[in-house]
């Protein structure tokens, strides 16, 4: 157990910005899976910008790497333009 008044203080910080943390990328997962789920495109290009702003914005904020935004952005947009072809 932690004996000073910071590291404690610190502890309750980094559980309280850990559950934060969990939630919105959680919810960013979900979000990409149902576009990945997604067979129409209308549909898929409607939904595309929420989720790129939703990966911007945790990336932003350190929460995922920029990097991992980046991919998934790409690779959601090339399902989307793929579903133009089938």
């Amino acid at each position: 157990m932690a004996n000073h008044q910071s590291s404690i203080k610190r502890i309750r910080q980094t559980d309280k910005k850990r559950l934060h943390n969990r939630y919105y990328a959680k919810t960013a997962r979900n979000a990409v899976k149902a576009l990945r789920n997604t067979l129409d495109k209308a549909e898929a290009q409607a939904l595309y910008p929420r989720v790129c702003s939703m990966l911007d914005k945790l990336a932003k904020k350190n929460v995922i790497h920029k990097n991992k935004a980046g991919n998934l952005k790409s690779k959601l947009s090339k399902h989307i333009s793929k579903l133009a072809i089938a």
